[in-house]
């Protein structure tokens, strides 16, 4: 018999404590019988909450009634579905607590299904078609003429071009009494939108260009992206709300009236920089957030992007519902619930205002593996929440989730301050000038444009771009703060003409840097790229004064890879002396592959200023790189960025190169750059923990960032903006967990394991594979066994398990410390509580 698990040599530190109130349901089988059978997921797999169970109520026959990934409660309390590729049926689920065979399903007489979105109103059943429909996809109203329960009438309100898994989604009722859609990015905008939200002067704005996916896939589709929709129940009055989305399949309102949704990212892009975990986006007005195809994927923190609420980690999104109406403790009717297909989880998400927005905690609610969760709605009369499974034509089923615990479900107050309403309704005042022929307050605009409040000065800064800058353009010399001078700048670099680059780049260089945050640093350097990429070259000698302001600043003293990425992107478009002895150096040296790869992608296109030296070091590198492991394009995106870097060079330069670029560097095993340091002492908790307790200064940054390295936590965690999304993100332990807390995880992981990382033992009668279920097709479920090489599935048909059950055992081994010194594991933790910082008052303390 053969065994596969993920019990790989991680990382130093891969803690990720289980939610206090999440109960662990412990082993779970299917039976052999049920295994060949490829039933749905028994109830008796999941996991839930203390006080939560699971009903089936209805396992879905996959030859009759397809595979279900749609829902949406009609006007009588029943339930409508679709299946992916077929009919839309009407569903009436049998009474808590019955037998799921009282369940009755029928077809709805209509020619029309393949829904991936579907809302039932008094105006009539809206189906959002994700496929051919009776005159192709787009938004259809059925409407019931007669009252005989049957829908006679078809209107198609908005045709749409696109289709596929990237194509027209969800449609959800607003507050406002508009109805809400929203489409991934293989969907054109419809062709007649009455007004637009966002200001339709969107582009690629890649300063140093983009690569397309490595593998070819959706190479030509560039902004927008995918999009939200709102209209009229008659699907007129038709406005763009939102774009820059890659593919979020649903959208939801809280209480107070603001939109989310949980978008997906591009699992092939894992291990490179440009890779964006699935995020909550709070989808405020007119925002963009970012989404272009391959390398071109704007990182967060662009000044005229908008960033999440949540980024959850690599999964696949599909339905999200607020707990609202359930009869749920207050906690969970509080809070977004999104599903993961892929890894077969459904989160509850905390939101808690943070301004004008929201910040956010979650944590598993109910899971199983697999559980290939297509959508989710709260039913307004039963207060329960009921569950779809299926998709690409895997085993279906409906499930109702409801509380039998004894907390109290009285309807909760939403989460709010009088200080977050306040800013919410400076938001909205700004917002209500993002659409044609609104009256424009410009003094309004102007006084928060350098607000505090990311969300609040987006929405400045939109209005004003929504109007010919002649109207606003002369502040741009006026004495204003330093973010207010940054997001005018972008503004008018986006809005303006070639002759607005001067102003534009003289206001930015009358900034000085030392005074300036992290976050306007970041933002200052994309006002530059925009002024740039959008106005023109720009003048000789400002260029060269931009030189001055910002060359002496990379890299920067204080190690902040962010600002390094975006001072490197600047500098070598401007050409900087020495700049590309300095990126290659750092590319040597950087702790993390993606930081390295960041260099490595600016650097492909650089042409003047190369040494023999530096060029052999740029190119020895891509053999050093080649033990990295990703995604499915990761190994294609670091030879594409090789080539490009070949091009360049002349028949001289390649012949000194020699085997430096002939064929490409052959893969190597993931573990081979894990050679194991020499034992130390099985540590154990109390004597690191005694020891840690007892050392109060002194302590090495660099030292602890190196251990950090050299244990490869950068591989499967994120930390200060960069590494790996296989396990927890890093940055913020110290303020959750203490050191003995993470001691414990380091040394005795199997000892609690979180249910978001837990792995799933499958039996067969040849193997025993161990790893957590990434994708599923059909009958197939893929499952990844090695966290190092995300990209590289098992496959295992279900027909052939035997049994499932959760491993008992961490997917990180014990013993990583036992390499370590004290001194060094000390320093490694204070590294981790400082979050990275080198100028934490941790360091500060002298002996």
């Amino acid at each position: 018999m053969r065994i596969r698990f993920s019990l790989s040599r991680l990382s130093v530190l891969a803690f990720a404590l289980p939610m206090a109130t999440f109960m662990s349901a412990g082993l779970f089988c299917e039976s052999l019988a049920h295994g060949q059978g490829l039933g749905a997921t028994p109830t008796n797999g999941f996991r839930v909450p203390a006080g939560f169970e699971v009903e089936m109520v209805h396992e879905v026959p996959l030859a009759e009634q397809g595979s279900w990934v749609a829902m949406c409660v009609d006007m009588k309390g029943r339930l409508i579905v679709s299946d992916q590729y077929g009919k839309l049926y009407r569903v009436t689920p049998a009474p808590s607590g019955e037998d799921a065979s009282k369940t009755v399903v029928e077809p709805l007489a209509v020619e029309i299904g393949m829904a991936q979105g579907l809302l039932h109103t008094k105006d009539g059943l809206y189906v959002d078609v994700n496929g051919k429909g009776p005159t192709g996809a787009g938004l259809y109203r059925l409407q019931d003429l007669d009252g005989d329960d049957q829908f006679e009438k078809i209107e198609h309100l908005i045709p749409l071009e696109g289709g596929g898994e990237h194509g027209p989604h969800a449609i959800i009722p607003g507050p406002d009494g508009r109805l809400y859609m929203c489409a991934g990015n293989q969907t054109d905008l419809p062709a007649k939108i009455d007004a637009s939200r966002v200001p339709r002067h969107w582009g690629e704005d890649h300063m140093l260009g983009r690569m397309p996916d490595a593998r070819g896939f959706m190479a030509t589709r560039l902004a927008p992206g995918g999009f939200v929709l709102s209209m009229k129940p008659d699907g007129s009055d038709v406005e763009l709300v939102a774009t820059g989305f890659r593919n979020e399949y649903d959208i939801a309102f809280n209480p107070n009236g603001d939109l989310f949704t949980y978008d997906a990212d591009m699992e092939w892009d894992i291990g490179t920089p440009w890779y964006r975990p699935t995020r909550v986006n709070h989808v405020i007005s007119g925002a963009e957030f970012g989404w272009r195809n391959g390398t071109g994927k704007w990182p967060e923190y662009f000044a005229d992007s908008f960033g999440a609420v949540a980024n959850i980690g690599y999964g696949s999104p599909t339905g999200i519902v607020f707990g609202t109406g359930a009869k749920f403790p207050a906690k969970f009717q509080n809070a977004l619930f999104i599903s993961d297909w892929s890894y077969g989880v459904v989160y509850a998400v905390n939101l808690e205002p943070d301004g004008s927005t929201y910040k956010s905690t979650f944590e598993p609610f109910v899971s199983a593996s697999p559980m290939p969760v297509t959508d989710l709605v709260i039913h307004p009369s039963e207060g329960c929440m009921y569950m779809t499974i299926g998709g690409r034509k895997v085993q279906s089923a409906l499930y109702r989730i409801k509380y039998v615990g004894g907390d109290s479900t009285a309807k909760a107050q939403y989460p709010d301050t009088p200080a977050a309403a306040s800013a919410r309704s400076v938001r909205r005042a700004l917002e209500a000038m993002h659409r044609d022929g609104a009256k424009f307050d410009i003094d309004l605009a102007m006084r928060h444009l350098g607000s505090p409040d990311r969300a609040v000065r987006t929405a400045a800064r939109l209005a004003l771009e929504h109007q010919d800058s002649r109207l606003w353009r002369d502040p741009i010399n006026q004495s204003l703060s330093p973010q207010a001078a940054i997001t005018l700048a972008v503004a008018l670099a986006r809005k303006g003409v070639p002759s607005d680059q001067k102003e534009i780049q003289n206001s930015l260089l009358r900034l000085q840097w030392s005074k300036l945050s992290g976050s306007e640093k970041l933002e200052l350097l994309r006002a530059y790229q925009l002024s740039f990429m959008r106005l023109g070259e720009g003048d000789p000698e400002l260029r060269q004064k931009i030189v001055a302001q910002l060359d002496s600043h990379f890299p920067s003293p204080d190690g902040d890879s962010l600002v390094d990425r975006e001072l490197a992107r600047v500098l070598i478009y401007l050409q900087a002396p020495k700049i590309i002895e300095r990126c290659v150096s750092q590319m040597s040296t950087a702790n993390s592959a993606e930081q390295q790869i960041h260099y490595a992608f600016c650097l492909r296109d650089a042409k003047d200023g190369w040494t023999d030296e530096t060029r052999k070091a740029y190119f020895q590198w891509f053999y050093q790189i080649a033990t990295a492991r990703g995604g499915a394009s990761f190994g294609g995106f670091i030879e594409n960025i090789r080539q490009v870097a070949i091009g360049w060079l002349s028949d001289e330069e390649k012949a000194n190169l020699g085997e430096l670029v002939g064929p490409p560097p052959a893969p190597k095993d993931p573990m081979a750059d894990l050679a194991p340091r020499s034992q130390v002492k099985q540590w154990t908790v109390d004597e690191l923990a005694k020891l840690a307790q007892e050392k109060k200064s002194g302590f090495d940054y660099e030292r602890g960032k190196q251990m950090f390295a050299v244990a490869q936590c950068y591989k499967c965690h994120r930390f200060a903006g960069q590494g790996g999304i296989q396990g927890p993100d890093l940055t913020a332990a110290s303020q959750r967990f203490s050191p003995r807390d993470m001691l414990t995880s380091i040394i005795e992981p199997s000892k609690e394991i979180s249910d978001q990382y837990e792995a799933t033992i499958f039996q067969t009668e040849e193997e025993t594979i161990i790893g957590r279920v990434a994708n599923l097709n059909g009958n197939v479920l893929m499952v990844s066994t090695n966290m190092l090489d995300p990209g590289n599935f098992t496959n295992i048909e279900r027909h052939e398990i035997v049994e499932t059950k959760a491993s008992k055992v961490s997917m990180m081994p014990g013993g990583l410390l036992d390499t370590l010194t004290a001194d060094e594991v000390i320093d490694l933790l204070v590294y981790l509580q400082a979050g990275g910082n080198p100028k934490s008052e941790r360091y500060s303390q002298r002996n």
